[in-house]
């Protein structure tokens, strides 16, 4: 989640992932003042930090999608290639691995 804070006149003066006082906006990086606010700043680092950080969640989603996917018959298993086969099995065996100890793992992975 991508966050603002704005000074008393209610300009952009930074961008967060996290809430820090409860007072910051939600946002998006599809607005376009906050993408001038990206732009004139060089928060560019920032803004592929945020998206880096929101790989692994949609890394989740969408091994959840291909297994949807597949328990419909929609598509086979063995109709992706090798090489995404054993990622994903090397994936769900670490998951399994994890939850045979008592992790969280939705918080981990």
């Amino acid at each position: 989640m991508l966050y603002i804070k704005r000074n008393r006149s209610g300009v952009i003066t930074a961008l967060t992932s996290e809430p820090e006082d409860g007072r910051q906006e939600k946002a998006s990086l599809l607005n376009d003042e906050v993408a001038e606010f990206v732009h004139q700043s060089g928060e560019i680092d920032t803004v592929a930090n945020l998206l880096s950080m929101s790989d692994s969640s949609m890394v989740r989603v969408i091994e959840d999608l291909i297994d949807l996917l597949i328990k419909k018959n929609i598509i086979l298993f063995t109709e992706l290639p090798e090489q995404a086969q054993r990622k994903i099995e090397a994936r769900r065996q670490a998951r399994q691995n994890l939850n045979e100890e008592n992790f969280m793992v939705d918080d981990i992975l």
